[in-house]
């Protein structure tokens, strides 16, 4: 199996293609490993000897640029017909939410990040026709498809940048370069007139009433991400928060734009920044070890990140593990001590719809041939 990587930029009219010439892509074990390097990187929720950070060098790389489809977002309907589920039922999710709760009441986490896995079972399709569609579907988000021997096929539609270097004009001789991060949580569903919401500016914004559950997690996410970036810049800004959309769902998005100190490395900054609390917890390292003992299945890929070193990397959200016939979806939701397990179920259920409705009516995309 040949190992490649596309990917398509929100917006975008073309998608970028990169297949490597030979062997597989490099194998790394620390983010720092990644400072003075190019190329697409590929990286876990915890980096371990079964999940290493995949890197597709530059210079081993065959690129390409395709006309992709801007068209707006399409509404998603439509029946899931011969779609099996074979993945966690809410009882195991029950189980795993009162573990993460009674730690939250306890004050031993601010937030905790709980997320869930679900394998389906459907026709056997090809992931370039699945990741066309997501980039038809889903114009807002970040689209990519990454497979290789050493991760499998992994297609993801997702709305959170990690971390952007931003088109500047005038910048001063020896300044930094200019990046931008995002602080996104808070999660709800569009239904309804809803639907027809695109941007902040739309009177229809003033319509939606977040909670204060969601209020207070997205204010977590950005003051951990507002003290991460003090350590590698002096000069940061502040927008937000405000509603964006990403497929039919909203969340509350604040953006960050920075200049990186000239002796900061890319690797150590993305080593500090990753994972954030929007995907993990507060305190970190402590929530993220929570994690590691006591969900009920290994994230792997999901939660982590992927993209063009230098251009921009997004968190690994809404995304799908292809293995011929079978499709694992993840998603997950930030939990507080005023969390209540039904909506955060439910949550889960509407992240999952992203990548589940790409299997609906299924007879449309090309079968494939052979298993992954």
């Amino acid at each position: 199996m040949s190992s490649f990587a596309y990917y398509r930029f929100p917006h975008a009219s073309q998608d970028t293609r990169l297949v490597l010439s030979g062997g597989e892509p490099e194998e790394l074990r620390e983010l720092s490993q990644l400072n003075g390097r190019r190329g697409f990187v590929l990286a876990p929720f915890v980096t371990t000897d079964d999940c290493p950070i995949l890197l597709f060098p530059e210079e081993r790389c065959e690129i390409s640029k395709e006309r992709g489809t801007t068209d707006k977002e399409q509404g998603l309907k439509g029946e899931e017909q011969g779609i099996v589920s074979e993945g966690q039922n809410q009882e195991a999710y029950s189980r795993c939410f009162a573990r993460f709760h009674e730690a939250l009441c306890a004050g031993r986490f601010v937030k905790l990040v709980l997320s869930r896995s679900e394998t389906v079972s459907a026709e056997p399709c090809d992931p370039v026709a699945l990741y066309e569609r997501a980039c038809a579907l889903y114009p807002r988000m970040f689209v990519a498809l990454v497979s290789a021997p050493r991760c499998g096929t992994w297609l993801m539609a997702t709305p959170e940048v990690l971390l952007r270097r931003e088109k500047t004009s005038g910048q001063a001789q020896g300044a930094g370069e200019v990046f931008g991060t995002m602080a996104l949580a808070g999660t709800m569903k569009l239904e309804g007139e809803l639907l027809e919401f695109d941007n902040p500016s739309q009177e229809l914004v003033q319509q939606i009433r977040w909670s204060q559950k969601n209020i207070q997690e997205q204010r977590y996410v950005a003051s951990y991400v507002r003290d991460c970036l003090k350590d590698f810049s002096t000069h940061i800004e502040e927008e937000g928060p405000y509603t964006t959309r990403a497929a039919n769902l909203v969340h509350l998005r604040s953006d960050f734009r920075f200049v990186l100190d000239n002796d900061a490395p890319l690797g150590s900054l993305l080593a500090a920044l990753h994972p954030t609390p929007a995907v993990c917890g507060t305190p970190k390292e402590a929530a993220r070890d929570f994690i590691l003992a006591n969900e009920s299945h290994s994230r792997k890929y999901y939660s982590g990140f992927c993209g063009p070193l230098g251009e921009a990397l997004y968190v690994s959200l809404r995304c799908m593990q292809i293995d011929g016939s079978r499709y694992r979806l993840y998603a997950g939701g930030g939990l507080l001590r005023d969390s209540i397990e039904q909506q955060e179920w439910e949550e889960t259920e509407a992240k999952m719809q992203t990548m589940r409705s790409l299997l609906i009516q299924n007879s449309k995309l090309k079968p494939l041939p052979y298993n992954l």
